[in-house]
C-alpha cells in the first residue's frame, strides 16, 4: 500500500498547498515519514486525510473560473461504519462548494472497497452542485455495483464512457473537457 502514490504530474499546473482557497492550503508534507495507515498498512505521505480512518484523497486540480476540481481517492470508502461521505462532505466538499466549485471529477481506481449506508449526504451534495455535476471516473466495476446497490448512481455519473483509463495522458483542462462532453451527452 505504501507504493501507491497520488498522481503528481499535474503539480506543475496546480498545487493545493499554495492555493489560498484550497482546504489543504499551507499543508507541509514530510515525504520521508510514513505515519498514516489504513488497517495497519502505511500509506504514502502525499495522500491527504479527510477525517476518515480508511479513505484518503488528493486534490489533483482545481479551476475556479470554470468551477471544477479533480480529486483522486485511495483506500476503503466506508459509509456504514465511518460515514466517510459525511467527513468528505463536511471537511472538503463544502469548502469547495463555497468557492464556486460545482463540477467534481472523482478518480476511483485506488478504491479497494465500498460499504454503503444511506444516500442523504450524496443527495445533499447533488442538490448543492445545482447546474454542475459529479462524475466518478475509473471506479472498479465492483465499486460501481455497490454504488448502484445504494442508488448513488442517481447522484453520481459513473460507468460506461467514464471508464477513462488514459486520463493521466491528458492535461487537466483537456481531461475536464472530455468528462464534461461525456456528461453533457448523458444529460441530453
Amino acid at each position: 500500500m505504501h507504493d501507491i502514490e497520488p498522481y503528481y504530474n499535474w503539480l506543475r499546473y496546480y498545487d493545493p498547498t499554495v492555493d489560498e482557497r484550497s482546504p489543504f492550503y499551507g499543508k507541509e508534507y514530510n515525504l520521508d515519514l510514513y505515519s498514516e495507515t489504513i488497517y495497519g498498512y502505511y500509506i504514502d505521505p502525499s495522500w491527504d486525510a479527510i477525517g476518515s480512518e480508511t479513505l484518503y484523497i488528493k486534490v489533483l486540480y482545481t479551476d475556479y473560473t470554470i468551477g471544477f476540481t479533480v480529486i483522486e481517492f485511495f483506500g476503503e470508502w466506508n459509509d456504514a461504519i465511518n460515514n466517510d461521505i459525511m467527513s468528505l462532505k463536511r471537511n472538503i466538499l463544502e469548502c469547495m462548494l463555497h468557492e464556486g466549485i460545482n463540477k467534481f471529477i472523482l478518480i476511483g481506481e485506488n478504491i479497494f472497497n465500498f460499504h454503503g449506508a444511506d444516500d442523504c449526504y450524496y443527495e445533499e451534495w447533488f442538490e448543492e452542485v445545482e447546474d454542475g455535476w459529479i462524475a466518478a471516473v475509473s471506479f472498479p466495476a465492483f465499486i460501481q455495483d455497490e454504488f448502484n446497490k445504494y442508488h448513488l448512481d442517481s447522484f453520481i455519473n459513473m460507468g460506461g464512457t467514464l471508464q477513462i483509463e488514459q486520463w493521466r495522458t491528458l492535461q487537466p483542462i483537456n481531461f475536464y473537457e472530455l468528462v464534461s462532453r461525456l456528461i453533457q451527452r448523458r444529460l441530453n
